[in-house]
């Protein structure tokens, strides 16, 4: 077989593209979009025998432009944006990396969650602006010791960040729909709940879930209504699971006291009311994104690439559409 050529269609940074480059084989080749349009990722699929994606959308019409794709590689854990219907119809493998970013997704939540409950951007702008008012921050802001805080969704970033709160003095719930064994609730010193009671009781509730049709606004009107006055809810998962409306209307009223927002329903949430309160702070989607966990994600993308283009076993955790020879008509370019 020649060498396989590699398609990368996210605007990566720089330094990004080189880790990937470095954790290929030297004989691979890449193919990099030049920019965002469908028309200039299509360019860098056209050949691509393999595709790493992160964020970027791969829909039907993408991947129908990408005649000898064999194998995707997602970056990451949430395939929602890729369409794996058409994937298992056209014989391209898809696979996900289990747990890859789980240690920045748990940092990036806990700094949500104490930023919210200190209202970091009110007070980093008041600041810059010449405030000086530490009494009347006195009397809104909280800190998270002696708080319960409710985990929804128990895998490896719920875990991880189950352990990072471990020295905050809190109270960790949980609720996934696969309890853990005693012996590990003990060890995380963790309770499980179920859904209705964690969020009647949690102070704060981070999402760690992802994105599928039983999920899709499991926070719904209804259940923000559920929660205990005065929360905070982190949102470090995908968009879609929670109702963006009803959650405004929630941090509006006070009824919430604060919300961290990485992940929208509409990515960039342009005009989305969350983006106009005081009360909120948000960041774009960027939980995993740091480059001290890109040189492992790479190679474990890298790996299960080169599994997938000799016909070998892949950890059966991570695959999402087995790969398989592709049709005769879909191999034509």
């Amino acid at each position: 077989m020649d060498a396989p050529t590699l398609g990368l269609i996210d605007p990566f940074h720089p330094a990004v593209v080189e880790a990937i480059r470095a954790a290929a084989p030297a004989e691979w080749r890449l193919s990099v979009a030049t920019g965002p349009t469908e028309a200039e990722r299509a360019a860098a699929l056209v050949r691509a025998d393999i595709a790493f994606v992160m964020a970027t959308k791969m829909p039907r019409s993408l991947l129908e432009q990408a005649p000898k794709l064999r194998f995707i590689q997602k970056l990451g854990a949430g395939t929602d944006a890729i369409d794996t219907a058409y994937c298992a119809e056209a014989g391209i493998g898809v696979a996900r990396l289990q747990a890859g970013n789980a240690i920045p997704v748990a940092e990036h939540t806990l700094l949500l969650m104490l930023a919210a409950c200190r209202h970091l951007p009110r007070l980093d702008a008041g600041t810059r602006a010449g405030g000086w008012d530490k009494e009347a921050v006195r009397g809104v802001n909280r800190h998270l010791h002696g708080k319960t805080v409710g985990i929804v969704g128990f895998g490896a970033i719920g875990q991880r960040v189950a352990q990072l709160l471990a020295g905050f003095g809190v109270r960790i719930v949980y609720f996934d729909p696969r309890r853990l064994p005693p012996e590990e609730e003990r060890a995380l010193a963790a309770t499980w709940h179920d859904l209705d009671a964690l969020l009647s009781e949690a102070d704060v509730v981070s999402l760690h879930l992802p994105l599928l049709p039983e999920t899709r606004n499991l926070l719904s009107a209804e259940r923000i209504a559920r929660m205990k006055p005065g929360a905070i809810l982190v949102n470090a998962a995908r968009g879609g699971i929670v109702d963006e409306a009803a959650l405004a209307e929630a941090l509006r009223a006070g009824t919430l006291h604060g919300a961290g927002i990485d992940a929208f329903s509409v990515e960039p949430p342009a005009g989305d009311p969350l983006l106009e309160l005081d009360n909120t702070v948000v960041t774009p989607h960027c939980a995993g994104a740091t480059i001290d966990n890109f040189a492992a994600v790479a190679g474990r993308a890298v790996a299960n690439a080169r599994a997938a283009l000799a016909g070998e076993a892949i950890d059966a955790a991570e695959i999402v559409v087995p790969p398989r020879e592709r049709p005769a008509a879909a191999m034509r370019a």
